[in-house]
């Protein structure tokens, strides 16, 4: 799989200790739409960092090496961009390692705008996705799914 980066212990994006994944790529459509610059988004410097290629199964062994992570995180930039890839992994994850911790995407997408991955997605158990593009100046709100805050009152999060 092609990441940015990988966090073995991540404690911020979700309730569980969990392992985040940083995803490649986003076209910015939340800057597009509210005509800013990316250099407001959150994950901007990102977009610069090196490309690397690991290889799903030695994610794997890592997560599950790992007794203190209860989930995996893709986010970063975003995830949907990369379906085929975090499909592959799930599948990998799921079958071949027959682990059924939650795995959490972020995405900026509308649940609308990506209904037949999330059809695809909703083969497996514990898959839980946040929706919603980040609004400049929006209020934020307490997301009980994840335990945690989100940047704009308009995001949520959903267990498939």
């Amino acid at each position: 799989m092609r990441v940015k980066n990988v966090v073995d212990e991540d404690f911020v994006n979700y309730k569980k200790p969990s392992m985040f994944i940083g995803t490649i790529q986003c076209i910015g459509k939340c800057c597009i739409e509210q005509n800013v610059s990316f250099d407001i988004c959150q994950n901007h410097e990102w977009r610069s960092s090196k490309t690397i290629l690991v290889d799903d199964k030695k994610i794997i062994e890592r997560y599950l090496n790992n007794p203190i992570t209860k989930a995996i995180i893709f986010g970063g930039l975003e995830p949907f961009e990369q379906f085929d890839e975090i499909s592959s992994f799930i599948r990998r994850f799921r079958v071949e390692n027959g682990c059924d911790d939650d795995i959490v995407i972020y995405t900026g997408y509308n649940k609308s705008e990506i209904e037949d991955k999330i059809a695809t997605l909703s083969q497996y158990k514990n898959i839980i996705v946040k929706f919603g593009r980040y609004l400049i100046n929006n209020k934020k709100r307490y997301d009980e799914v994840l335990g945690i805050e989100l940047a704009s009152e308009n995001q949520y999060a959903e267990r498939l």
